[in-house]
């Protein structure tokens, strides 16, 4: 922050993953970050017409810079890429916020994310990562903040207006400050999970170097889950990510990975298992495509016990 307190955006750079992307909603998000920002898209070999509306896009855009990728690496090896080619483009931005291409951003929440990092950290806090509250697009509901008690993982739901930092145990990649310091001290994410879990795991490892999480409520992003999603009626209204199998295949994968890895939480294990038998049984429930669907989870699950 300046010395005079206003919000100093040239702090805090972004790091968009694309892939086929939604060329006005990306427009919309590009609009939406500050302008003195270093906006960096990395693209995940996107098909050559909509590639020429992020070239022109990015070309319109102060700030901006496009590194494409060849092939499709995932959404971690592409935001892993997108930071470190912040520090090198721009060594003394202290913090990056990563973006999923679809995620819209209230006015102010990239400030309300700055500052309440730079709050927790001045009350003491060894702050890892803040986010921001999220609304699903289609059903207009938040997802909520994740806690975890000795016996429960859990979702919090601040009331409207609420300020206060409430404290994660996860938070989803899409909106997540993290000085670029740390993510490059812990390594970055992990490569080889591709997209599912990419910031589950994220967030067990940074609390196990022994930084906490913080969601900051009025921050607020627009935010997709999955390919689209439904409001669905489980011990209350909830939303409910409709996933393609390839999705649902990264999905099973990398949360039997995750399973098997000492600095995971034993109650995430545990919930973790309930959510794939929930997802599985709406699946065959309210879904459609269900052989292909049932296909994909029992090979992600069967891969991620081989995982070394």
């Amino acid at each position: 922050m300046s010395e005079d307190n206003r919000f100093d955006s040239a702090v805090v750079a972004t790091v968009t993953v694309t892939f086929n992307p939604d060329i006005g909603l990306l427009r919309t998000q590009l609009d939406a970050l500050p302008r003195e920002s270093l906006k960096l898209v990395v693209d995940n070999a996107t098909q050559a017409e909509a590639l020429q509306g992020i070239q022109t896009l990015v070309s319109q855009t102060p700030n901006a810079r496009l590194l494409r990728n060849e092939e499709n690496l995932g959404l971690a090896a592409a935001v892993n890429r997108g930071v470190h080619a912040v520090r090198d483009a721009a060594p003394a931005t202290r913090f990056v916020l990563l973006l999923d291409q679809d995620s819209e951003l209230a006015p102010g929440s990239v400030e309300a994310l700055v500052t309440g990092f730079e709050a927790l950290q001045a009350c003491g806090e060894r702050v890892g990562c803040v986010g921001p509250t999220l609304l699903d697009v289609a059903t207009g509901l938040p997802h909520g903040f994740h806690q975890c008690t000795r016996w429960r993982w859990k979702r919090v739901y601040p009331a409207s207006g609420a300020t206060a930092p409430v404290s994660c145990a996860n938070l989803n990649g899409s909106g997540t400050l993290v000085p670029v310091d740390l993510f490059l001290e812990l390594g970055g994410l992990e490569d080889d999970l591709f997209i599912d879990h990419v910031d589950t795991e994220w967030a067990f490892r940074v609390q196990a170097r022994g930084y906490r999480l913080f969601g900051i409520p009025q921050a607020v992003f627009r935010h997709r889950m999955g390919d689209t999603s439904r409001r669905i009626w489980l011990l209350g209204w909830r939303v409910w990510p409709v996933r393609s199998p390839r999705r649902h295949y990264f999905l099973y994968r990398n949360a039997v990975i995750l399973m098997r890895r000492g600095y995971v939480p034993r109650v995430w294990k545990v919930w973790a298992v309930a959510k794939l038998c929930t997802t599985f049984i709406v699946q065959i429930i309210l879904g459609r495509g269900r052989l292909a669907h049932t296909k994909a989870m029992w090979r992600g699950a069967k891969e991620g016990m081989h995982e070394i």
